[in-house]
């Protein structure tokens, strides 16, 4: 007789074994590289493992916070639209907070060589920039699940704060959390810009 304790190791049984399927599915009515589905599978288990998540990468740091020129940082819908276009989020749930930055990866990968500073928490773990950079702060204003996240954008020119981590597969440290950009104040941008002109 079944009961419902015997019935579940077969219903487990039988979704392990369909796992695979949709990868089948998706290897046969798409274009996708191998690369591609094992980037897609890597995805699929970021979102999906109960467990904490794998640890940030180089490769995150660039598609989640680094942008290129072009757009104006100024656009009151930059933060709703980027973080849908760049699929920041933390298990399908809207970030409270969340940073875009318009520099070069290298230049902020030198910022993990400088002294340790207090974070916008306080505690001494982060590492500030030595030039001023443009970004874009976005704050939730709206939403728990991805996609009805909405945020609010601010254009921000400052120091940024910033945490890193040793990365063991490229060996390097790496950037891996915007803590923060701190604003200039109206007599710190008048300094910078007239030490630029001389």
């Amino acid at each position: 007789m079944w009961t419902l304790l015997t019935m579940q190791p077969l219903a487990l049984l039988l979704l392990l074994m369909m796992q695979p399927l949709q990868f089948i599915i998706l290897k046969n009515f798409g274009d996708f590289t191998d690369e591609k589905l094992e980037e897609f599978e890597d995805y699929l288990g970021d979102i999906y493992s109960p467990g904490p998540a794998k640890p940030p990468t180089k490769d995150t740091f660039l598609r989640r916070i680094i942008i290129d020129p072009g757009r104006p940082l100024t656009d009151s819908a930059y933060c709703t639209e980027e973080i849908k276009m760049k699929n920041v989020h933390n298990n399908f749930s809207c970030v409270r907070e969340h940073f875009f930055l318009q520099i070069a990866y290298e230049d902020v990968q030198k910022t993990c060589k400088n002294l340790h500073v207090p974070c916008k928490n306080g505690v001494k773990k982060c590492h500030r920039s030595k030039e001023v950079i443009e970004g874009v702060y976005c704050n939730l204003t709206r939403g728990a699940k991805m996609t009805d996240c909405e945020y609010d954008s601010f254009y921000r020119q400052g120091y940024v704060l910033i945490t890193c981590r040793w990365q063991n597969n490229i060996q390097e440290i790496v950037p891996v959390y915007v803590d923060d950009i701190m604003a200039l104040d109206n007599d710190v941008k008048a300094n910078i810009y007239h030490n630029a002109k001389k």
